[in-house]
């Protein structure tokens, strides 16, 4: 299955063996990273069972999702190296790197204190649903939801998250021209929708209203066991059911996507889709030619590349 995501100024994406990320550059040339990879499942098959290989493979996801910003940063950093005294790069490039894993910590930790804890206590502060499972949950949901809406509307202000928005658009676009077996370039990918009912967007979703459902199963049974439960006991039992609900989810998205011609799907993906309108962009014709370049390399198909980059940039493609 194919799957991927939007870094700084490119695309990477993840075909069956193989990662590879390409990177539009200052001088409008594309610099692409291959990358083979053994997802946990190609390891050790057991990890291939429902609801385990969704939490493994998401975190498995994150870990190449970093890796790949990096790179993307990284090729960000050597241009404003070079657009600048042409001092030596390396020593900056590590502070940089350094830099970067200290912020993806910071991030995930900022990450689980807003999106996480603080419905939790706000829902406490000002309600007193405490021992009611179900409308604590739910009313936890509608803020998380909520907060997380609002995130993603202080986003779209910034410029460079709008360009990373249009290269996720491009993305999409992408895969699902290949999906529909058209020949990848930039015209057949033109005409695809930018919204994919895989996409990550439609999965934070479905995880916000799976931890309702499930945050309120497990908060009856704390009560039914100690008779009543405390902030402090939910957000920690909450955090270790984290991974079962991420495997839920992502059952319920390789389901749902499956379905999504179908009436029913439709409805189903429709709110994932809705979202999608916020963070995906419409992509222009370079953006689109960096996500192709990307999927062709990722799907081993780079000597095909060549002509359709050229068509655009006229510029070369460099493979690492």
């Amino acid at each position: 299955m194919l799957g991927g995501q939007a870094v700084i100024e490119g695309v990477m994406m993840r075909a069956p063996g193989m990662v590879a990320t390409a990177v539009r550059k200052a001088d409008g040339s594309i610099v692409v990273r291959k990358e083979p990879h053994a997802s946990p499942g190609d390891r050790y098959p057991v990890l291939k069972m429902p609801i385990l290989r969704g939490a493994v493979g998401l975190i498995d996801m994150l870990i190449v999702g970093i890796r790949t910003l990096n790179f993307s940063a990284e090729m960000a950093l050597e241009d404003a190296d070079d657009g600048s005294n042409g001092s030596p790069k390396t020593k900056s490039e590590k502070k940089h790197s350094m830099g970067l894993g200290v912020t993806v910590f910071i991030s995930l930790l900022l990450g689980l204190a807003l999106f996480f804890a603080t419905p939790l206590y706000l829902t406490t502060r000002f309600f007193t649903v405490d021992q009611q499972p179900l409308a604590f949950n739910l009313l936890a949901g509608l803020i998380r939801v909520g907060i997380f809406l609002g995130y993603l509307a202080v986003l779209t202000f910034m410029k460079d998250v709008r360009r990373l928005f249009q290269y996720h658009g491009a993305e999409h676009k992408a895969v699902y021209a290949h999906e529909k077996g058209k020949v990848l370039g930039v015209e057949s990918c033109r005409a695809q929708s930018r919204f994919h009912p895989r996409c990550g967007t439609s999965f934070l979703l479905v995880v916000m209203v799976t931890a309702i459902l499930l945050f309120a199963l497990w908060d009856a049974l704390l009560i039914l066991w100690l008779g009543g439960v405390t902030v402090a006991l939910r957000l920690g039992t909450h955090l270790l059911l984290l991974p079962l609900i991420m495997g839920v989810s992502y059952e319920f998205i390789r389901l749902s996507a499956r379905y999504a011609e179908t009436p029913l799907g439709k409805l189903i993906v429709l709110p994932g889709l809705l979202l999608q309108r916020v963070t995906t962009k419409e992509p222009d014709d370079r953006q689109l030619e960096v996500a192709v370049v990307a999927l062709r390399a990722a799907l081993g198909q780079e000597g095909s590349a060549d002509p359709v980059h050229a068509a655009v940039t006229g510029r070369p493609i460099s493979v690492n």
